[in-house]
């Protein structure tokens, strides 16, 4: 593969995508464990750069066994609406029946989560999609706690708006829709319906989701427990690769404590 070249493979193979934004280190992380996974097996590699004109582009020119779309834009876009755009870039060019969505901050290390999560799709061919709604394994009682506390709010806010008080819009307590760092769809079903990920000004995947689940297809869920088995994700690492948050951040820290690791990781291989 090359940068002009695109790869064409069967239905029931996948193909991988990744937004590169300035973060050149933990892409280059990414891409070194998609590589060493799913080489042998010719898996189309997509990486859509979204304009960061750094050190990670030139990076990602460096490699000819990607398929690289380098975007350009006339005017700043809201981060979420240019990485929806960068996905339905590559879902109008791929071939294959399946795509999986990863972000920078995800890290494979074990590539029998593909094998997973294609088989519930195959298995079923009225499940559209499958993933995790949880960015992270929190584990039991955090999982517990996060849950309640998220309850109690969203039951006493409508509360204080029955009774006439002001008080700020209810949040839904209970998370319902897939996050992208690691998400496979069924690109020939959302082709078929005339559908794509960046549909409206929500977070790419989310109207997605709530349209062929009405029309009646299914979204499988793992638990946390389950994916987190298979990879490890940077809640907001990219964000905290870009320098997003204050450096005594909860985020950043955890940034930083897992690329340490990875490096550490990389230097005994």
């Amino acid at each position: 593969m090359n940068n002009t070249s695109f790869a064409t493979k069967s239905p029931e193979t996948f193909s991988v995508v990744i937004v590169n934004y300035k973060t050149a280190e933990i892409t280059k992380i990414c891409l070194d464990l998609l590589h060493q996974h799913l080489s042998s097996d010719n898996v189309p590699i997509w990486v859509v750069d979204n304009y960061s004109a750094d050190e990670s582009t030139e990076y990602l020119r460096t490699l000819d066994w990607i398929n690289l779309i380098e975007r350009s834009v006339s005017e700043p876009e809201a981060g979420h609406i240019a990485h929806g755009k960068a996905l339905d870039m590559v879902l109008q060019r791929v071939e294959t029946d399946y795509l999986f969505l990863m972000h920078t901050d995800t890290f494979v290390f074990d590539k029998n989560i593909f094998s997973l999560m294609l088989n519930k799709c195959i298995k079923n061919r009225n499940v559209v999609a499958v993933g995790c709604v949880e960015q992270l394994n929190r584990g039991t009682v955090r999982t517990f706690w996060r849950f309640s506390s998220r309850l109690f709010k969203h039951h006493f806010r409508r509360l204080k708006i029955s009774m006439g008080l002001k008080s700020r819009e209810p949040k839904p307590y209970k998370e319902v829709y897939l996050k992208s760092f690691c998400t496979l769809w069924n690109c020939k079903l959302i082709k078929q319906h005339g559908m794509h990920f960046s549909m409206d000004d929500r977070v790419p995947g989310y109207t997605l989701q709530d349209r062929m689940t009405e029309l009646g297809y299914v979204v499988e869920m793992l638990s946390p427990r389950k994916i987190f088995s298979y990879l490890d994700h940077i809640q907001a690492g990219t964000v905290a690769a870009t320098g997003g948050y204050e450096t005594t951040h909860r985020r950043t820290k955890m940034y930083n404590n897992i690329l340490k690791r990875l490096n550490k990781d990389a230097g005994k291989a």
